[in-house]
């Protein structure tokens, strides 16, 4: 322990105030997010997952789970379910047996689409919580540490993941007066 560069008391209140935080933050975000998807009959899980496909274009399994932080046998699972509702297809690649890819149908781009239209119809605390930041700074938080934690615990392929699906939900958005809408 002599050559560690914090103390142990560092360290356990740094552990405590990053999961009392976290627990806080994910709390509203959860709240948020059943809000905004409750009218469509789908779960967070279930959500993510679409929006994964939606925006990665044929993920595997394996990268559903992994970027959208679940076990692959949950990814599975609740991608079958989403399969049944005719809002995914699953298929294996010709070079690649192994594994198993998504994407959404027509219908569950459809749904997407729907969904980023009705945003606005919930409350955001999330966005609310931010805005006296905004106010402040000019710009929303960044999270850049948080973003090095994750780096850190996730990896760089996790890390390279969220930024590209980022930068297409970005060019995907159009905004005009007071309006945003994805392109279609």
């Amino acid at each position: 322990m002599s050559d560690e560069t914090y103390t142990m008391k560092e360290a356990m209140l740094y552990s405590q105030r990053i999961a009392q935080l976290s627990k806080a933050l994910w709390k509203a975000v959860e709240k948020d997010w059943q809000q905004w998807i409750k009218p469509y009959d789908l779960n967070i899980n279930e959500h993510h997952i679409l929006w994964i496909s939606y925006h990665l274009k044929g993920a595997s399994i394996s990268d559903v789970a992994r970027f959208g932080v679940m076990h692959v046998s949950t990814a599975f699972n609740f991608s079958k379910k989403l399969e049944e509702r005719g809002l995914l297809k699953f298929s294996k690649r010709d070079d690649d047996k192994r594994n198993t890819y998504v994407e959404l149908t027509e219908k569950g781009t459809e749904l997407i689409l729907l969904m980023y239209d009705h945003y606005y119809d919930t409350h955001h605390s999330i966005l609310e919580g931010s805005l006296a930041l905004k106010e402040l700074y000019g710009r929303f938080p960044e999270f850049l540490d948080v973003m090095a934690v994750i780096r850190n615990i996730y990896g760089e392929d996790f890390i390279e993941i969220f930024e590209r699906s980022f930068k297409n939900f970005k060019e995907s958005l159009v905004e005009e007066a007071d309006t945003v809408s994805v392109k279609r």
